[in-house]
């Protein structure tokens, strides 16, 4: 048997249809009831309910088309870790708008280039974050914004749920960043997570740990629980991960998403969390480590429940509590999606051999295409499926094995080596916080497996092998480590092991 699942065909999007009113409809029906706390660790709280929230949605986008905005222009949204963030996104499409967030993290340089490219209408922005250089591009200030919360509430705009409706950018493995284009209906598309992730119900109260103006803190964090009807939790800006289990507790949390890293910060203050309504975690982003995943569930007694996704079709694959994944795997296609496991040749591959992830450009989730790049939307697709470059294998059942990225994957002595599985047995020892595997060149035409380690002190290099060879065959084994002080990561939280492996050879030369 090939490497196919179908998960069956979800119902289609309605028409007409506006993506920031689905999100709120919901809450629509329960005006009272909390939409959004924000938490902080000394008790103080602000909270907002759900006619809170499309009252100053409504308002921002009353004072967006004020600015003279035409349906399609789009707004750059320079903003950083705080509400203004997804109320502005939402009022954007309300307004027909089209929202382009980034990472307040951005350098000039960097938001200059994507200006450049999108050619934005407006920039929002919040003060301290650096700004592109747009000659002629109005700004307006997060002040301002926060001022037009109470105007009178704008009408949605109503439209084909294929037209455009946000921008987002993705660094990719390259760290080149590309424009992903969405389309309304990718809202309707996340309906399939509520079971096939989540479990997300309308009495749920979801609390995420990242920060507002993150991609994966928007839609898993404030849009998926808004959408439902349920209650979103934020920690207040600059909450640690040692005060997040006393968070979970107070708010009465029931469902906890967070990055591998968050899980593992806060299991370096504790073994044992008293925590009586949350039912389960889910982790993003990159691969949770077993042992992060084991030590969960031993403090609190609940699972932790992993997804995989990418910029370009959002979460797909998942284990959830009505169909966890077996040990070692991501997880299943999700109810509603069309996965393979493709060859070089573009064919689907026998169940359990290696292949690039394909997900059918049926999918309703699936992007509208790269910004102004066409030729490299193409070359992503390749007959029905839609190439994601990463590298999995597919059990009979259907469960997803990820392998790595496609250019991640390593080569020694002729076999194929997975960065995650080395990275598995050293994220176990004591004294590694973190680490990642990469292929690097040495001298001409040698390579080596080489592991990039984060730890509070070095770790005797003579150590770190021993322990990787006890638990690796040999040609699997790193034949050096490097301590850095951190790892590359991109916007969506993966490692950049290209990054690793450029600077490396750049530092060391290839003789």
């Amino acid at each position: 048997m090939v490497s196919i699942f179908d998960q069956g065909t979800p119902p289609p999007c309605p028409s007409p249809f506006n993506m920031a009113r689905h999100v709120l409809a919901a809450g629509a029906r329960t005006p009272g009831k909390p939409a959004l706390v924000i938490a902080g660790p000394d008790g103080a709280r602000r909270c907002y309910g759900h006619g809170d929230l499309e009252r100053m949605v409504r308002g921002i986008a009353s004072g967006l088309l004020r600015q003279g905005l035409a349906p399609g222009d789009r707004v750059l949204m320079r903003l950083g870790n705080s509400l203004e963030f997804p109320l502005t996104f939402l009022a954007a499409i309300a307004a027909g708008l089209v929202p382009v967030p980034t990472s307040a993290m951005l350098t000039a340089p960097e938001c200059s280039r994507i200006a450049a490219e999108i050619r934005p209408a407006l920039i929002v922005a919040d003060a301290g974050v650096a700004l592109p250089d747009a000659p002629g591009v109005p700004v307006v200030a997060a002040g301002e914004l926060a001022q037009w919360r109470d105007l009178p509430p704008a009408d949605y705009v109503m439209g084909d749920p294929e037209r455009l409706g946000y921008i987002i950018y993705t660094s990719g493995t390259s760290g080149q960043p590309r424009a992903v284009c969405h389309a309304h209906r990718a809202i309707w598309a996340r309906r399939m997570m509520w079971d096939g992730w989540y479990g997300l119900t309308s009495e749920d109260v979801l609390l995420h740990a990242g920060a507002f103006n993150w991609t994966y803190t928007l839609g898993t964090g404030l849009m998926d629980p808004w959408s439902r009807g349920a209650t979103a939790v934020i920690p207040e800006a600059g909450t640690r991960s040692a005060d997040l289990p006393a968070l979970l507790a107070r708010e009465d949390v029931t469902i906890f998403a967070a990055a591998p890293g968050v899980y593992r910060q806060i299991l370096k203050h504790g073994n044992r969390f008293h925590l009586p309504r949350l039912r389960h975690g889910l982790s993003a982003g990159e691969k949770l480590p077993d042992p992060v995943r084991a030590a969960w569930n031993a403090a609190t007694g609940t699972a932790i429940y992993e997804a995989y996704g990418m910029s370009e079709c959002s979460t797909f694959v998942s284990g959830a509590p009505g169909h966890p994944a077996p040990a070692g795997a991501s997880g299943y296609p999700q109810p509603g999606r069309r996965v393979a496991v493709l060859g070089e040749d573009g064919q689907p591959v026998p169940h359990g051999t290696p292949g690039i992830l394909g997900v059918s450009n049926r999918d309703p989730g699936l992007m509208l295409g790269y910004w102004d790049a066409e030729g490299e939307t193409r070359a992503r697709f390749a007959g029905e499926w839609f190439l994601t470059g990463d590298t999995v294998s597919m059990d009979a059942d259907g469960a997803i094995h990820y392998l790595g990225r496609s250019d991640d994957m390593m080569n020694a002595g002729g076999f194929r080596v997975s960065p995650l599985e080395v990275e598995r047995v050293l994220n176990a020892h004591p004294d590694v916080l973190e680490c990642a595997a990469a292929e690097v060149m040495v001298k001409a035409d040698t390579t080596v497996i080489a592991a990039f380690y984060v730890s509070e002190a070095e770790i005797p290099e003579a150590a770190l092998s021993a322990f990787a060879e006890s638990r690796l065959a040999r040609y699997k084994s790193p034949r050096l480590y490097r301590r850095v002080p951190a790892l590359p990561k991109g916007a969506n939280n993966k490692i950049l092991r290209r990054k690793l492996r450029e600077d490396f050879e750049a530092t060391h030369g290839k003789a």
